[in-house]
């Protein structure tokens, strides 16, 4: 799969959203290969994870939010399922679904499954798109999940044990 293709027919122009998008994703591919690189013991499927973590916030474009250059209609939230419809068009099941279970720790019915799905949606926890620059420690990463709920944030912490 050439990932990077797939980004350009949704990204054609080269502004400030691609920017965002690249530069997001590329930090959680690197965070999740590190992590794979690190427990050789697991049986990652490295390219995949790779594109899949490249991918994972493909349906951004479509929705609302401004401040890190998204002019869509539809609520953020969205923007896994949107990039799950996406890929699925495309003939990408698997990498859809890690898009549609990246959010928060999963969303109810949207939860992660594959080890894959685990890592990308560890790995995506650390690092904002509206701020790039700084990377979340765990702590950090785990109150930022308490918005979804405290099952989310074990759920985090769990992975935290498990792949640092």
């Amino acid at each position: 799969m050439d990932y990077q293709a797939i980004i350009d027919k949704y990204y054609p122009a080269d502004n400030e959203l691609r920017r965002v998008l690249l530069q997001h994703s590329r930090q959680v591919a690197d965070r999740a290969l590190q992590i794979a690189k690190k427990h050789k013991e697991l049986p990652i499927d490295v390219q995949f994870l790779e594109e899949a973590a490249m991918l994972h916030d493909l349906g951004i474009f479509r929705c609302d939010a401004p401040s890190i250059h998204c002019h869509g209609t539809e609520p953020y939230i969205r923007h896994g399922q949107i990039g799950g419809e996406l890929l699925r068009a495309e003939g990408y099941e698997r990498h859809a679904r890690v898009c549609e279970r990246h959010t928060g720790t999963g969303l109810p019915g949207f939860e992660p499954e594959t080890l894959e799905e685990e890592i990308i949606c560890y790995a995506d926890k650390f690092y904002s798109k509206s701020q790039p620059e700084k990377v979340r420690t765990v702590l950090e990463a785990a109150q930022s999940l308490e918005k979804f709920g405290h099952e989310g944030v074990k759920k985090f912490l769990a992975w935290s044990e498990r792949f640092e």
